[in-house]
């Protein structure tokens, strides 16, 4: 901690632009739904991939970029996931096909789970514990927050007055700026381990296995959810997962040591993270679409229709820690998910003849007042109480349930609006217009919106059932927030 260099913020300031790189991914991508559709023209289960693809490919290795990091040194892998990042954002940007678009959404999602966690492990190394650290997170945290914030507006004004195809475009030349900085600027980092053993058959068949599982879901309902394929799907999915299990028990360096489940609030935070993602990515997935090819929005109207949510989602975690201080956690994690649930309630009844005062303003800024509420408690939840030791895998943990959880999610909900836009065509009264593939299309959504509302309803149960009431001491509390920076 001594020898911390003397140019540290602006090492500093290269790790965050490279995490908001990477989360920027994540939403920009949303707004230009509309014009990849068009572009490859791929029906609305395809064109979930987009996202699905990278959220999973993230979340999958996620823990296993974290850990390489720490055995084969924090710099290389950073530059190493930042190469393969931009190399894969080029490709992305030339892609002919959408098959070969999809597929290198995934190969970025690799590359965002080898530079994330070797960026965040370079920031704790740098800074001492205490007020630096923290202040260090806190910009950390702020950029993220940005970059997730600003996805939709950027996305937008990039579609629509550069192409889609910059959104991926873009990623390059920030990819070879944050490569020739590291190289530079960050200290060469070797591994302080005493080996070098890295659990690849843990991370490659649990991810096999999420992949499976969202394949068949997707699949399910144009197939049919007897039919062979998908049976042998979800089949090879729960094979693999049963694989990774009994992996990790006998591994000597598992990359996910479950004897930390034993922590009841690890399990449950992670539990109820999971339905409350997969109702946020859909939110995000089906009210773009909604914006764009129901009310006509340009990209650039539809990115600045939703900065309403991260003000409410400011606006309510300003406010959550003393919250917490007051009256736990357990609380806020049965209430915030009810808020959000509320929000997605609203959205089930956009109309076709719709305007955003009316359908989506009211749920945008519910759904940033629960999901502000609901982030800063369950990582709070997920991660005081644990040991020093074990909170680095605890905050991985969640963040892997966050991703996993929607991109599984996103898939199920996906196919319930295919399904319930199908049937509406298919049980029309009356002669098909102009306005009947709208009118099926809005009815997906609402079918879509109802199932994630419940998705919201089983994470407040959740919350009520798995978690244990603890009272929070200012010192868990901001190790709970550094966490949560993080």
């Amino acid at each position: 901690m001594s020898d911390k260099p003397k140019n540290h913020w602006l090492i500093l300031l290269v790790l965050a632009l490279a995490q908001f790189m990477v989360v920027l991914d994540t939403s920009i991508v949303n707004v230009a739904l509309p014009a990849i559709q068009k572009a490859f023209h791929l029906t609305e289960a395809n064109l979930q991939w987009m996202v699905t693809a990278y959220t999973l490919a993230f979340g999958g290795f996620l823990l296993l970029g974290g850990r390489a990091a720490d055995l084969y040194g924090r710099r290389k892998l950073f530059i190493i996931g930042t190469a393969i990042f931009g190399v894969a954002s080029l490709i992305d940007g030339l892609a002919p096909t959408g098959g070969v678009l999809i597929g290198l959404r995934a190969v970025q999602g690799l590359a965002a789970a080898l530079m994330s966690p070797a960026a965040l492990s370079i920031v704790l190394v740098t800074y001492r514990e205490g007020h630096e650290r923290n202040t260090a997170l806190s910009v950390w945290g702020a950029v993220a927050s940005g970059g997730a914030a600003a996805g939709m507006l950027l996305g937008g004004i990039i579609t629509q007055y550069l192409g889609w195809r910059w959104n991926f475009l873009v990623n390059v030349p920030v990819a070879l700026l944050v490569i020739a900085a590291a190289w530079r600027l960050v200290p060469a980092h070797e591994s302080e381990e005493t080996h070098n053993e890295l659990d690849l058959p843990g991370a490659i068949s649990i991810t096999g296995a999420l992949m499976l599982l969202v394949y068949g879901l997707v699949e399910a309902p144009s197939h049919g959810w007897t039919a062979h394929s998908t049976i042998a799907y979800l089949t090879m999915s729960l094979l693999l997962f049963v694989y990774f299990v009994m992996n990790e028990q006998r591994a000597s360096h598992p990359l996910v040591p479950f004897k930390i489940f034993r922590i009841r609030n690890v399990t449950g935070a992670n539990l109820v993270q999971m339905p409350i993602m997969a109702g946020m990515f859909s939110a995000f997935f089906f009210a773009s679409l909604y914006a764009q090819t129901v009310l006509g929005y340009s990209p650039v109207k539809t990115g600045l229709s939703f900065l309403v949510i991260p003000f409410s989602i400011a606006l309510s975690a300003t406010n959550v820690p003393r919250l917490v201080q007051k009256i736990g956690f357990k609380p806020i994690l049965v209430i915030a998910p009810l808020i959000t649930a509320a929000a997605l309630y609203l959205l089930a009844h956009v109309r076709v003849d719709g305007n955003f005062t009316h359908d989506l303003l009211p749920g945008f800024i519910l759904m940033g007042l629960g999901m502000g509420a609901t982030f800063i408690a369950i990582t709070i939840a997920a991660t005081s109480g644990v040991s020093g030791k074990q909170s680095g895998l605890a905050s991985g943990l969640l963040s892997t349930a966050q991703q996993i959880g929607g991109a599984i999610g996103l898939a199920v909900l996906t196919g319930v609006s295919t399904a319930a836009a199908s049937s509406y065509v298919k049980h029309l009264t009356t002669a098909p217009n102009k306005l009947t593939p709208l009118a099926a299309e809005v009815h997906g959504f609402h079918a879509a919106f109802y199932v994630a509302t419940g998705f919201m309803l089983a994470a407040s149960v959740l919350a009520a059932v798995l978690l244990k009431q603890r009272k929070v001491s200012s010192e868990e509390l901001q190790a709970a927030m550094t966490a949560g920076a993080a």
